[in-house]
């Protein structure tokens, strides 16, 4: 009877790992130790030995771990959870900042293409006064580009600057023409007359007033998806505190030490350690939602005059508008100009020729309207379109880990954190911070600072696409793109045992600049759907599924030998 109790417990004991059927029992210990690149192999004892000096992966059996080693499983731990983080959010990721890429080369194409559209539409009606307008025309565009790219110019002095440039043009064809251009010392004077005669009327401040629209929506649109780009940074490069580090390595790497390196984790074991590690990343889950509606809600306002696309390739017809209102008022600015100037000043006879001037009804508009067609509405509809996938990727992002990549199939056996085992008992903890203070598996501290920085970035941009805080001149974030690489500048209670350098605890300091002019109109309320949808299931999904089912196998590989052992009693 003694007997058949002891072979009960040595079976037993090779149920928990430690009948591998061959003299060297940690052999496969060392196979993934070495496979993984973990650590020197040298780390590793040749037969299992007693876990005393262990820290973590405790056991009341023999281990063929050493202190060492848990330090580097450790290491290995963090190491496998950050490369899921960011093979997890790469998808993203790789959306925006494609986009963003996308976006910039559409602005660039739009641009030249409405600044040919515009040449074409001046030679058509005027001639040679086009000839010598391309200068302005170009220099106009150029700093619309720069202006829609970030840089910090007034759009009020940039059209303005342009059509101070157009007015001697305008003075020397169309109203005052000679049989010579006007000298330059005129030109000049007749330039800097141009604020005071208003040769224009109300057209440059429309134009103005049309591109801070259409242009501040478009800035903020690229502002928006490069925070969002740095928000993944800072998830990706989360600072694990030293509970998580601890509950990740019992998770992933304290079965090895009982020879389990096949083991997966219970479902509801992997849902507590993943959502107690990623319960501050869960925080930005109501603000990212609100992120992506709130682009969708901008995108539906970027119409009619804050349409850029509308209003750059409407440039042409203001510009035909102001030139026709000069023309109509010819005789006063003629008069007024020969007030300020003088009569003119010519270039000596054989250097020009009078200069034709064309009828308005020449313009073949139908021709050239609508150039590019909607190529802005059309990448911003597929760009949210394809983004709305990703809403609740911060809400369910510990859950997605677990499912997919981390957790046991269901009815398989599981590692509980100390056995193997049919199933998880203890309570399974909701997602966010609040939650956590029933983790069993993790001790939540409390908010992590960086999140909390780049919540409260996500805020403030939400309120900018919302119309809600429409700053005045010159106060809209530029939001630079963190690159997250350092871990030293994010938080998280590092300490030495795995080597984590940096301090830790200093905030992310980002480099604030201003855009020049924001229109409060950029308003507007709409109504948004909530739908929940993760992304598309890709085959990491079939694939996790299927290395869980491997755990049943593996456990039949330890077993048999002791059922051989056993009968031949």
């Amino acid at each position: 009877m003694g007997d058949l109790c002891a072979n009960c417990v040595f079976f037993l004991a090779c149920c928990s790992g430690f009948c591998f059927g061959s003299p060297n029992r940690c052999d496969e210990v060392r196979k993934v130790f070495q496979l993984r690149q973990i650590g020197p192999n040298q780390l590793l004892p040749l037969s299992p030995r007693p876990g005393s000096d262990l820290q973590v992966c405790m056991s009341k059996n023999l281990t063929c771990c050493t202190k060492k080693m848990e330090e580097k499983y450790q290491v290995a731990a963090r190491r496998d959870i950050q490369n899921l983080l960011q093979t997890s959010s790469s998808g993203l990721k790789f959306l925006i900042s494609r986009n963003v890429a996308a976006f910039h080369d559409t602005f660039e194409v739009l641009i030249r293409q409405a600044e040919n559209h515009t040449n074409a539409v001046l030679q058509e009606s005027y001639g040679d006064m086009a000839d010598q307008a391309v200068g302005p025309v170009r220099e106009l565009f150029t700093d619309i580009s720069l202006f829609l790219l970030g840089s910090e110019l007034n759009v009020d002095d940039l059209v303005q600057r342009f059509f101070d440039a157009l007015f001697p043009l305008v003075y020397n064809h169309l109203i005052n023409p000679g049989l010579s251009d006007i000298s330059p010392g005129y030109a000049e004077c007749v330039r800097s007359s141009s604020r005071d005669v208003r040769p224009f009327g109300g057209v440059p401040s429309l134009l103005a007033d049309q591109i801070a629209r259409s242009g501040v929506s478009g800035k903020l649109l690229l502002q928006a998806l490069h925070l969002g780009i740095e928000v993944i940074n800072t998830t990706d490069h989360l600072q694990l505190s030293r509970e998580c580090r601890r509950a990740l390595l019992k998770m992933h790497y304290c079965p090895h030490c009982q020879g389990l390196t096949q083991s997966k984790p219970c479902m509801g074991y992997c849902l507590n350690v993943m959502r107690g590690c990623l319960a501050s990343m869960a925080e930005i889950d109501n603000h990212w939602r609100e992120f992506v509606r709130s682009l969708e809600g901008l995108s539906a306002r970027m119409q009619g005059p804050q349409d850029l696309e509308q209003v750059l390739l409407g440039v042409h017809t203001l510009l035909h508008d102001a030139v026709g209102h000069a023309q109509k008022n010819g005789p006063r600015l003629s008069a007024q100009v020969h007030k300020l100037c003088g009569p003119p000043s010519r270039r000596p006879a054989q250097s020009g020729s009078i200069q034709r001037s064309s009828s308005r009804a020449s313009i073949p508009l139908k021709a050239l309207v609508r150039a590019s067609g909607d190529s802005l509405a059309i990448r911003r509809r597929d760009f949210l379109n394809s983004l709305r996938l990703y809403r609740t990727f911060y809400g369910g992002l510990a859950d997605q880990l677990c499912v997919s990549e981390l957790a046991s199939g269901d009815g398989l056996s599981c590692w509980n954190g100390t056995d193997i085992v049919k199933s998880y008992t203890l309570r399974v903890v909701g997602n966010g911070i609040k939650a956590q203070s029933a983790n069993p598996e993790v001790k939540v501290k409390g908010a992590d600072p960086v999140i909390n920085q780049i919540i409260d970035k996500l805020k403030h941009v939400n309120q900018l696409l919302q119309g809600k805080s429409i700053p005045k001149l010159g106060s809209l974030d530029q939001i630079e793109t963190g690159s997250g690489d350092t871990e030293g500048r994010y938080s998280g209670d590092c300490d030495d045992e795995d080597g984590c350098g940096g301090s830790g605890g200093g905030e992310v300091k980002r480099k604030v600049s201003r855009v020049s002019k924001l229109s409060p109109d950029v308003t507007g309320d709409h109504k948004h759907h909530h739908h929940h949808h993760y992304p598309p299931a890709d085959d990491s999904e079939v694939e996790g599924r299927s290395r869980s089912l491997g755990l049943a196998g593996a456990i039949w590989v330890l077993i048999l030998p002791c059922f051989h052992m056993l009968l031949a009693l």
